[in-house]
């Protein structure tokens, strides 16, 4: 077989080619009246398990969550104190394991009546300027990373107890929960609370104690949210934020109000005047009001009408007796 093509295979050849490009021009231009498909990486080994209106959802509770902890952070620390909530990611236990500095520290606790075991963080670079806090010192940052002592241990355990119950006010529109602290620990790979490819939420907090800013890492497992998915999602969430008052709340508020001063005032009757009749006015004059001597008096507290009664004399001093609940027309003109 002869290796130069003749006059006709190269004619050939350069037709297929030319009709190749007209073709592929022609897709092009279909193509660019189209709109352009935005596609989404999924990787099936590692499928969501949140979606992302749960993910919001979690994103409030913590914002929640921030405002009570950074109050109950400036007052046991005697410092300012700010926070905010940085991430709410869905990742497996190993990467949330992986980003915890060694040593650290680590609180396991628990969310009864929900399963499992979740984890709270709390970076060294802000930690130790607590302790120095409480220990009564200026706040100070440790100038080398290493374990916490037994006392630090110690000292700390009340601030997570503190940190929990802010937690779990911040859940109490989802469900009633008892956070339960475990044992600190200092290395991360100690803490195995979970399969190293389950998936959990992971919530970080950038915290700033001071001068000294670090983050709080909370890690919940799916496992322990399964029970609740349901109620994570925002039309669940605003329903239960009008909760009926607790007996408890509403011993407390009844309580306060209680306490409250407000004017109570007796009405014997009314008349209208001119500015030129009250300067008109002097000693002996006598002003017809539009009431009689037999009706009611109106008792009112504040600017309201509430109470009718008769006015008297005791002990020379004049009173009223309340004679029962004013009816709608006397408080037209409250």
């Amino acid at each position: 077989m002869s290796d130069i093509l003749t006059q006709a295979e190269i004619d050939a050849l350069i037709s297929a080619m030319v009709n190749q490009d007209q073709e592929s021009d022609a897709r092009k231009a279909a193509g660019a009246n189209q709109a352009p498909k935005r596609i989404r990486q999924y990787d099936f080994r590692r499928p969501d398990k949140f979606s992302k209106d749960q993910i919001r959802t979690l994103q409030m509770i913590h914002e929640n969550f921030i405002r009570p902890l950074q109050t109950y952070f400036a007052g046991r620390f005697r410092t300012m104190v700010q926070m905010v909530v940085g991430s709410v990611d869905q990742n497996t236990y190993a990467e949330f394991i992986r980003s915890i500095s060694n040593p650290s520290v680590i609180c396991p606790f628990t969310m009864a009546p929900l399963p499992g075991t979740c984890v709270l963080d709390i970076n060294p670079v802000i930690a130790f300027p607590m302790i120095d806090r409480l220990m009564g010192g200026p706040g100070g940052s440790m100038p080398q990373t290493r374990p916490l002592t037994e006392i630090e241990s110690a000292v700390m355990q009340g601030v997570l107890r503190g940190t929990l119950d802010a937690y779990a006010e911040a859940w109490r529109n989802v469900l009633d929960m008892k956070m339960t602290p475990g044992n600190i620990e200092t290395n991360p790979m100690f803490v195995q609370v979970a399969a190293p490819g389950e998936i959990v939420i992971t919530v970080a907090v950038d915290v700033r104690v001071g001068e000294h800013v670090g983050v709080i890492t909370l890690c919940l497992p799916h496992l322990t949210l399964e029970p609740i998915l349901d109620k994570l999602s925002a039309h669940n969430w605003f329903k239960t934020q009008s909760r009926e008052i607790r007996p408890a709340d509403a011993a407390a508020i009844q309580s306060v109000v209680g306490e409250a001063k407000v004017p109570v005032s007796a009405e014997l009757g009314r008349v209208d005047l001119t500015v030129g009749e009250i300067l008109e006015l002097g000693i002996g004059d006598v002003v017809v009001l539009d009431t009689k001597l037999t009706d009611p008096v109106r008792v009112r507290v504040g600017n309201e009408t509430k109470f009718k009664g008769k006015p008297g004399q005791i002990r020379g001093r004049v009173v009223v007796e309340i004679e029962g609940d004013a009816s709608k027309g006397d408080d037209e003109d409250a």
